[in-house]
C-alpha cells in the first residue's frame, strides 16, 4: 500500500525531537492518511481518537468511552482536560496523542483546542507527547483553523503538513510492473491520489483498470469525481456545467459564459471557488517579452481524474448505462487518450527538469519554470535561471518521433514569444528522426531525452 513517504518521515523526524509538539496533517479524501497515522504509531505508545459528526456532549462521552477503555481509567469530570490528564505512556517514551477528523471536535467547542495547548505545555500530562490534529477538511484547514485558535495560531502549531498527492517519481515507484510510458498514462488518468494508486493493479492493462475501477458501476473511481466536488461545493448544477465545458474546450471566460448562459460575474465567483478546492487553475502563460502573442486568462481543471470524467465519461453518461464497459471504451476514450496526455507528459518532463536540477545535474539553474500559450503555437518548457538565459523544452507524446519542423515550429513559436534558448531539451516518448539525433550530435545545445531516461 502506497503513503506519502515524505510525510511520514516528516512525521518521524518531529517524533524523534525533544520537547512537545503539535502538528496539524490533513489531506484530501483518499490521500492515506489513516495508513499514513498507522505508519507513524507502529511500536509507539499512543492514544488515536476519530471523531464523529455529533454534539459537542455526545463527543465528550465517546472519547470519554474509548479513553476509559484503552486506559483503565475511571472518569469524573468528563472533559478533555481530565481526558488528557489520564492518558499516558507506561514509561518514559513518548506519547503520540491523534485526534482524527479533529475539525468535528474544534468547530464545535472551543474546550477542546484549550485541552490541546495544556496538554502541549505539560499542564496536564508530564511525559513527552507529539499531538497530531488531523483532518480531510484541506478548505477548513487553510481558511479557518487559526481564527478558531486566535491569534497565537502560530506559535501554538509547530508544524502544518499538508498530504499532497504523489509526482511521477513515486507513481513510478508505486507501479514497479509497469514501463514508464504507462505510468504517464495512470498519471494522467488517476494522478497521484494514493488511495486512487493504492487500487490499480498494475498487473493488468490500462483498458482493463480503466472499466473495472472507472467505468463499472461498482468500480471505486464510478462517480468519484462528483463526489469529491459535492464534498465540498452546493449548487452542483452550476458547478459540473463549468468543469464540462472547460473539458469541453471552453476554456476563456467569454467562452464559458456564451456557452453555459451564466453571467460572467457568476462564472466569476464560481470559477474562484473551484479553484479554493483545487478542482481548476488558471493557466497563466510564462512571462516573456511577446506578451501581446501569448493567450491569457486559460482555465484548465487541474485535477486530473475530474479531468478525464469530464472529458471522456460525463458526456456520455446515456451510453455509459446502455454500453458494456468495454465497447464503451474502445468508443469513448481509446482514440483520444494519447491527445489527451500530451498535457501531462509535459509535466512529466517538467517534474524531470526540476529533479535534475535538485542534483545540480543541469547546464542552468532553474528559477522559473513553466509554459508560454501562444495564440499561435506553443512553448511546453520554459526555464530560466536568475539572470533570464532560457532552456527550452519540446514534448512529444503522441507524435511517432520529433522531427525538424516540429523543431522549427518550436523556433517560430519563441519568435513570437520574443525569447531565445542557451540550450533546448526535446523529450519524445516515441523516438526522434536521424536528421534531429544528427543535429544534436553536432550542436551540444540540443539535448534529447527519450522515454528510458525518464
Amino acid at each position: 500500500m502506497v503513503i506519502k513517504t515524505s510525510v511520514w518521515k516528516e512525521l518521524e523526524s518531529i517524533y524523534a525531537q525533544p520537547g512537545n509538539h503539535v502538528v496539524v496533517l490533513y489531506g484530501r479524501q483518499d490521500s492515506e492518511k489513516e495508513l499514513l497515522l498507522k505508519a507513524l504509531l507502529q511500536n509507539k505508545k499512543y492514544f488515536y481518537y476519530r471523531a464523529r459528526q455529533v454534539s459537542p456532549i455526545e463527543q465528550q462521552r465517546q472519547m470519554g468511552m474509548e479513553i476509559a477503555a484503552r486506559f483503565g481509567a475511571t472518569l469524573q469530570k468528563y472533559t478533555y482536560e481530565e481526558y488528557f490528564n489520564r492518558i499516558r505512556s507506561g514509561d518514559a517514551s513518548k506519547l503520540v496523542v491523534v485526534i482524527d477528523e479533529f475539525e468535528y471536535v474544534a468547530k464545535k467547542d472551543l474546550a477542546f483546542l484549550e485541552a490541546v495547548w495544556k496538554l502541549k505545555g505539560k499542564r496536564l500530562y508530564p511525559g513527552p507527547v507529539l499531538v497530531v490534529l488531523a483532518s480531510s477538511a484541506i478548505s477548513w484547514v487553510e481558511r479557518e483553523l487559526d481564527g478558531c485558535i486566535g491569534e497565537d495560531a502560530e506559535k501554538r502549531i509547530d508544524r502544518r503538513l499538508k498530504i499532497e498527492e504523489l509526482n511521477f517519481l513515486e507513481v513510478v515507484r508505486a507501479l514497479p510492473e509497469y514501463p514508464v510510458s504507462e505510468c504517464v498514462k495512470v498519471y494522467g488518468i488517476i494522478g497521484g491520489v494514493p488511495g486512487y494508486i493504492n487500487r490499480w493493479n498494475a498487473k493488468a492493462d490500462i483498458r482493463t483498470n480503466i472499466c473495472r475501477l472507472i467505468l463499472s458501476r461498482s468500480g471505486y473511481l464510478y462517480g468519484a469525481a462528483e463526489e469529491l466536488i459535492g464534498a465540498n461545493l452546493r449548487e452542483l448544477s452550476v458547478y459540473e456545467t463549468i468543469l464540462a465545458h472547460i473539458a469541453a474546450g471552453h476554456d476563456k471566460l467569454n467562452e464559458l459564459y456564451r456557452e453555459t448562459g451564466f453571467s460572467r460575474a457568476k462564472i466569476s465567483v464560481y470559477l474562484k471557488n473551484l479553484s479554493a478546492f483545487d478542482l481548476i487553475q488558471k493557466a497563466v502563460s510564462f512571462e516573456t517579452g511577446g506578451w501581446e502573442n501569448a493567450k491569457k486568462g486559460i482555465y484548465r481543471i487541474r485535477d486530473k481524474y475530474v479531468n478525464f470524467w469530464f472529458r471522456f465519461v460525463y458526456p456520455h453518461l446515456s451510453e455509459l448505462i446502455l454500453l458494456p464497459v468495454e465497447k464503451f471504451y474502445d468508443r469513448y476514450i481509446e482514440n483520444g487518450l494519447d491527445a489527451y496526455m500530451g498535457r501531462y507528459f509535459t509535466e512529466v518532463c517538467m517534474e524531470y527538469l526540476g529533479l535534475l536540477g535538485s542534483i545540480h545535474r543541469l547546464p542552468l539553474e532553474i528559477a522559473k519554470m513553466g509554459t508560454w500559450i501562444g495564440k499561435e503555437g506553443t512553448i511546453d518548457i520554459i526555464a530560466q535561471n536568475a539572470v533570464r538565459q532560457n532552456m527550452v523544452g519540446l514534448c512529444n507524446w503522441d507524435k511517432p518521433e520529433i522531427t525538424l519542423d516540429m523543431c522549427e515550429e518550436l523556433l517560430a513559436s519563441m519568435k513570437r514569444a520574443r525569447i531565445g534558448a542557451e540550450y533546448y531539451f526535446l523529450f519524445s516518448a516515441h523516438g526522434f528522426a536521424p536528421e534531429v539525433r544528427a543535429l544534436a550530435e553536432k550542436n551540444a545545445r540540443y539535448i534529447l531525452v527519450d522515454m528510458n531516461e525518464l
